[in-house]
């Protein structure tokens, strides 16, 4: 596996025990829609929460959340609402990021909730 990948699946793991840790139940990693994925999908007090993972393993790299672009935001959100609609889901929804930076042994995790609104 590339480096690369090895990375962004270590962050979201850190990000998943994070949530746990943080009162969410995980209910999908990874769940797929089309050729993409929503990292990962939780809730909390009768709240969806569609969680991007942005992992870096700089504390120099650029900010996550600038990484991702309307296109992936709209992606989110039809992504979300195809999982809403395939497990009839009635309940309150929101878009998070966390963003998770590696560097020598250090991690920092940031957890930014309603990091984006759906637009039409």
């Amino acid at each position: 596996m590339a480096e690369h990948n090895e990375t962004g699946k270590k962050g979201e793991n850190l990000a998943s025990q994070y949530l746990v840790d943080n009162g969410y139940s995980i209910i999908a990693h990874n769940w797929r829609f089309g050729n993409n994925e929503i990292d990962i999908i939780a809730l909390k007090n009768d709240v969806l929460v569609i969680v991007e993972v942005k992992t870096r393993s700089s504390f120099f790299a650029a900010e996550a959340v600038v990484t991702i672009p309307k296109s992936k935001q709209k992606f989110l959100v039809k992504a979300a609402n195809a999982f809403i609609q395939k497990n009839n889901y009635d309940i309150e929804t929101r878009f998070d990021i966390i963003t998770i930076i590696i560097e020598n042994n250090r991690q920092t995790v940031k957890h930014i909730e309603d990091a984006f609104y759906p637009t039409l």
